[in-house]
């Protein structure tokens, strides 16, 4: 029997809750100290840990860079038990390094899995992005459009004023005309200052976060993790990578890249039925973060599954000695 169909969403979703929650509470202790770099290694130590357990044989095509620039997690890299099904597994085991140094909203540990080949193999490059919520007809917005012509149309389609629009944006000096063409059509702008995969994710529960839109350049790999959040909450997604040298378009063709200007939509970025974890490092609009008491440590995970639709909500409570 192939590979592919031997994916067991259902078996395997407990699973990845497991991976993202370790990777979460392993650098807890780093929240707020300042060390990016020690708390993404710690993230990234505890879920490889935790992946190998699974009896799955896996190969990491969104991770930590190339095989050369990440000693762990890298892209090609295999985990698991390798008795299992063939899966292409995506992750960030800290999404917001910057965000957990200083202690700000929105830090998670993220993983997506689904079978073999369903992934897009994103290269390390930017990717323009452009993100709605569940509910709109396809392609009430697009890339093709400008920001203030995004913005008409889905409140066109929401039957709203564009005064009633958010829109979240990643706070950076290249999307600074963007923001001002935003703003002139009455639309307001959440800003970020990192972690464009929590931003992309609160657009598919706009009631709970007040985020109806995403919009900006930001990591390619990030953009792959967001569809396959989208493919479980639903929502469209559409990404068009961004090459600002020989170098990145290089990189392109390494993961089999021949069309430079496609736009992927969430279904070109993830193919098949995924399942998809995230775990609060720091609190935030989707889940709250590491709360640490005497002798107990509590985490709290979303756990989706897009074949169901599903979404499951778990509290971990595990003691700590």
């Amino acid at each position: 029997m192939p590979a592919a169909l031997d994916f067991n969403d259902r078996n395997l979703s407990l699973g990845l809750a497991r991976v993202s929650e370790a990777a979460a509470i392993a650098c807890a202790p780093l929240i707020g100290r300042g060390d990016e770099k020690a708390a993404d290694q710690a993230a990234v130590d505890a879920m490889r840990t935790q992946l190998n357990k699974l009896d799955i044989a896996g190969v990491v095509v969104i991770g930590e860079g190339e095989r050369d620039e990440a000693p762990m997690l890298f892209i090609g890299e295999e985990v698991g038990t390798g008795n299992g099904p063939g899966v292409d597994i995506a992750l960030d085991p800290l999404e917001g390094t910057t965000l957990t140094a200083k202690d700000m909203p929105n830090a998670l540990a993220v993983i997506a899995m689904g079978p073999r080949g369903s992934m897009l193999h994103a290269p390390d490059v930017y990717m323009d992005k452009l993100a709605v919520g569940p509910g709109l007809r396809p392609g009430v917005v697009t890339l093709d459009m400008s920001p203030a012509e995004r913005v008409s149309a889905l409140a066109a389609a929401k039957g709203c004023s564009t005064n009633d629009i958010t829109v979240c944006v990643l706070e950076r000096p290249r999307h600074e005309e963007m923001i001002a063409e935003i703003r002139s059509t009455g639309a307001a702008i959440r800003l970020i200052t990192d972690g464009d995969v929590a931003g992309v994710m609160h657009c598919a529960e706009p009631d709970v976060t007040g985020i109806d839109m995403y919009m900006g350049s930001g990591g390619a790999p990030e953009g792959v993790l967001a569809a396959a959040a989208l493919k479980c909450m639903g929502g469209q997604i559409f990404g068009r990578l961004l090459f600002r040298n020989d170098d990145e378009r290089g990189r392109a063709k390494k993961a089999g890249i021949t069309n430079f200007d496609r736009v992927y939509t969430r279904d070109d970025m993830v193919t098949g039925d995924v399942i998809f974890a995230a775990t609060g490092v720091t609190d935030g609009s989707l889940v709250p973060g590491i709360k640490r008491e005497v002798g107990f440590v509590t985490a709290e995970t979303i756990l989706m599954r897009s074949k169901t639709g599903s979404v499951r909500r778990m509290i971990y409570r595990n003691p700590v000695g």
